[in-house]
């Protein structure tokens, strides 16, 4: 009797954690150990502190197309990942509100730094999003994948000094190790005192910082013509920042060759990566 009354209790007391914790760990979960970081809901981003979400462990057959449907795309930025990187025993946060999460970003409706300028480039790396900001209102916002620890984006201001819309690696290969690392719409901010360019491009964002210290936007189009998945490309927003910043709106047709610029956007680097709660 005394063992069933233990057991009631301590299920009793798990119903209430995931009942009335937004922000817990839905079982199964991940490893508790968690080398690889697999559970992202231990990733704590400060905006969602008042966001009702719960936890979801991936199984076996399932894909955030099986899973939201149309929304899949809100649950990907909710969490900073891509398709490619959701797999079977890892664990995702979903909005509770998934209506309201269609229009969820982390990035300030106004930033008064940007005011004085026409187009501005906001990056928080303690939310792992990106923001274009003109005249100070935001015009759009996306997740982004900052500087992996060790490897940290340098924080200040800077400016887009070059683009170059077909940019690769000189020093990191693909996972196969059959071609340097594409940096599609590549952008360049910044290069530091040992001659380390860091770029905004596109790249994979598996729902945490992952770079070698740039930063990295979705092009499931790159995706598809490296790894051949997804294959119906939708998240472009490398395509998109690209375009708004450096495009042929304000330059000169754009060759796809490496172009140093001038007048190029502001780009502002704040914050640290966030923390991963043990």
């Amino acid at each position: 009797m005394l063992r069933k009354l233990l057991a009631f209790v301590v299920l009793a007391v798990l119903f209430s954690i995931v009942v009335y914790n937004p922000s817990a760990i839905s079982l199964p979960g991940a490893n508790p150990q968690d080398p690889a970081k697999e559970d992202l809901t231990r990733v704590e981003y400060p905006s969602l502190a008042k966001v009702a979400w719960r936890g979801h462990f991936i199984q076996p057959s399932e894909t955030l197309e099986s899973l939201f449907g149309e929304d899949w795309p809100v649950v990907a930025r909710f969490n900073r990942i891509d398709r490619r990187h959701v797999y079977p025993g890892m664990t995702i946060k979903v909005p509770v509100d998934m209506a309201a999460a269609r229009s969820y970003t982390p990035m300030p409706a106004e930033y008064p730094e940007a005011k004085r300028y026409g187009k501005y480039i906001l990056i928080d790396m303690t939310e792992q999003w990106m923001g274009a900001y003109e005249n100070g209102k935001l015009r759009f916002s996306a997740p982004a994948a900052t500087g992996a620890p060790g490897h940290e984006t340098p924080v200040g201001i800077f400016r887009i000094d070059a683009r170059h819309r077909t940019h690769t690696s000189s020093l990191y290969k693909t996972e196969d190790e059959t071609g340097q690392y594409p940096m599609d719409n590549a952008m360049r901010f910044h290069i530091g005192p040992d001659n380390a360019a860091y770029w905004i491009h596109a790249r994979d964002l598996p729902g945490k910082p992952a770079s070698h210290g740039c930063v990295g936007l979705y092009d499931e189009a790159m995706q598809n013509r490296v790894y051949g998945i997804p294959a119906k490309p939708v998240l472009l927003d490398s395509e998109k920042f690209y375009a708004w910043a450096v495009g042929e709106n304000d330059y000169e047709d754009d060759t796809g060759n490496l172009e140093e610029l001038e007048d190029a956007p502001v780009v502002e680097v704040r914050g640290q990566n966030p923390v991963y709660r043990k």
